[in-house]
C-alpha cells in the first residue's frame, strides 16, 4: 500500500471525520505546526542519554497529538474524539515546571542566548515552535475554530518548560 493518496494534489487535505480543507486554511497550518514542534521535540529526544528526560519528551508528543487530533477536528464531530487535553494535562505540565525551576535557579526572569550545545538549541528551537503553535491556537479560537482553552494554556506551560530543559542542558559535555 502507497502512503500516496494524491487527494491533497488540488491544495485540499483531510482533516478528521471527513471534512477537507484548503491546505492555507488556519487549522491546517496550526496542525503542521503542531506537528513540526512533535518532530523537533523528537530531535531533542534522540540527543538524550537521559531515560527520564526522554519518556517526559514522549508524553509530551503523545498530548501533542491529542491536541493535533481536536486541532484537525471541526467543533460540531468534537463529541467523537476519544481524548482532549483537560486541566489534568496542564497539571502534569505544572509538576515539571515546579521540579523543573528548582533544578534551574534564576536570579530573575532573563533571556539566554541560544546555542550553547546542540541539547540545548534543539530544545529552544522546541520551544519557538511551541510559542508559534500557541499564537496560531489563538487565532483559531478567535475565529471560533477551537473551543478548548486548556490546549493553549498547555502550550504556554509546554513552551516554559522548553526553556527549562534548554537552560538545564546548557554547560553540559557533548554526545559522543
Amino acid at each position: 500500500m502507497s502512503i500516496t493518496t494524491k487527494t491533497g494534489d488540488n491544495g485540499k487535505t483531510s482533516l478528521l471525520f471527513g471534512e477537507r480543507a484548503s491546505k492555507s486554511d488556519l487549522r491546517v497550518k496550526a496542525i503542521g505546526t503542531l506537528d513540526e514542534l512533535c518532530s523537533f521535540m523528537g530531535l531533542s529526544k534522540s540527543l538524550l542519554r537521559d531515560k527520564g528526560v526522554k519518556k517526559i519528551i514522549e508524553d509530551i508528543q503523545r498530548d501533542l497529538f491529542i491536541i493535533g487530533a481536536e486541532t484537525a477536528t471541526l467543533p460540531k464531530y468534537l463529541y467523537k474524539l476519544e481524548k482532549r487535553i483537560d486541566k489534568r494535562f496542564v497539571l502534569k505540565l505544572d509538576e515539571l515546571l515546579r521540579q523543573w525551576e528548582n533544578k534551574n535557579k534564576f536570579k530573575s526572569r532573563c533571556f539566554y542566548l541560544p546555542g550553547e550545545n546542540i541539547i540545548s538549541s534543539s530544545f529552544d528551537v522546541s520551544r519557538a515552535v511551541a510559542r508559534r503553535a500557541e499564537r496560531e491556537l489563538v487565532t483559531l479560537e478567535g475565529k471560533k475554530g477551537i473551543k478548548n482553552p486548556d490546549m493553549l494554556i498547555y502550550l504556554n506551560r509546554l513552551s516554559d518548560l522548553l526553556y527549562l530543559f534548554a537552560r538545564n542542558y546548557e554547560n553540559k559535555p557533548k554526545r559522543k
